[in-house]
């Protein structure tokens, strides 16, 4: 067997440096090297791994500048490996743990041949079950999805707060709105505006934690359910931030059927996506993500619009917020 070097389309595709970078996240090599240099040997006793394979591992890592190593072949962090830290501010160390929810769903790429053939997810061909049965079997990976998401949710916030007058709605729920970061942001917002985040049981828990954290628990509240059954009733407003995406067309018209009705003639569905700076053009590697974990896809404005016609709604609005948009839907 060669040595597979290529310079070609063969660099694009070459797995074994992601996954000894995955592997360096998973194990938390940058957090144990954190307070100074170490052997392998240092490492492998602190980790519970075989010495030899380690170092292996680290050789390579220090070829691609990830760590380093001295004349007397302890490893070190370079810019690359801090990073790798939990607690480095990009949050990446998470995201590339292969026993994290979003690393193993990235794992499921290896199916990516399946998708293809059948437009169908390729999780469940890896694991035998979809995302979200794999996500409720593990409390631990629910809570750290759950936190990442609010992570996320907490940049967007940033562009989506100011760019809709949600001071306008006495009343918001945020469907699928997970541990109510994007909740407890519009409530701090705009002092006059109330809200609900609608979520699984598990998630409720940590959106109540979040809201009474923030102190807003006198104007925000959160309560379980399922969001392709009845929404609660009468509100203003009814928020779909970075759901829509995990489904595909049939659910996704679902969901948005339950929102049209649960608003009625006066409510309105507020669908926040990241549709590309002119409405359009969506992000095509989170595109391939939501078809190998979900069987689901990225949509601009267009597929939206088509979407809410389907669940007895029209596009009132659509207020840009650079490439995410905030797509406003009223009864048709």
């Amino acid at each position: 067997m060669t040595d597979g070097e290529d310079h070609g389309i063969g660099t694009l595709a070459d797995l074994v440096t992601p996954m000894a970078v995955r592997a360096a996240a998973t194990l938390r090599l940058a957090d144990h090297l954190a307070d100074g240099a170490r052997t392998a040997r240092e490492l492998a006793s602190a980790i519970g791994t075989d010495a030899g394979v380690l170092e292996r591992l680290l050789r390579h890592l220090v070829t691609v500048k990830v760590f380093s190593r001295d004349a007397q072949g302890r490893y070190g962090l370079l810019p690359r490996g801090e990073e790798l830290r939990d607690g480095h501010p990009s949050g990446v160390r998470r995201r590339l743990d292969t026993e994290t929810a979003l690393g193993r769903g990235d794992l499921a790429f290896v199916a990516l041949p399946h998708s293809v053939r059948t437009g169908e997810a390729a999780f469940p061909r890896l694991y035998g079950r979809s995302f979200w049965e794999d996500l409720r079997a593990a409390p631990e990976r629910t809570a750290e999805y759950d936190a990442e998401m609010g992570a996320d949710v907490a940049a967007w916030a940033e562009a989506v707060v100011p760019a809709f007058d949600w001071g306008s709605l006495g009343r918001i729920v945020d469907v699928g709105g997970g541990n109510g970061t994007l909740l407890a942001a519009l409530l701090t917002a705009y002092p006059t505006l109330r809200g609900t985040v609608f979520d699984q049981p598990e998630t409720v828990r940590a959106a109540r934690a979040t809201l009474a954290a923030a102190g807003l628990a006198d104007r925000g509240d959160a309560v379980p359910g399922d969001f392709f059954e009845a929404l609660p009733p009468g509100a203003d407003g009814y928020v779909l931030s970075a759901i829509l995406h995990d489904w595909d067309d049939d659910a996704a018209r679902t969901i948005l059927r339950r929102c049209a009705e649960a608003a009625g003639a006066r409510g309105r569905v507020l669908v926040v996506e990241r549709v590309g700076a002119d409405g359009e053009s969506v992000h095509t590697g989170m595109d391939l993500r939501m078809l190998v974990y979900f069987g689901a896809r990225e949509r601009g404005v267009g597929e939206l619009t088509e979407l809410a016609a389907g669940a007895g709604l029209q596009v009132a609005g659509v207020h840009q917020a650079g490439d995410l948009a905030v797509v406003e839907m009223v009864a048709a």
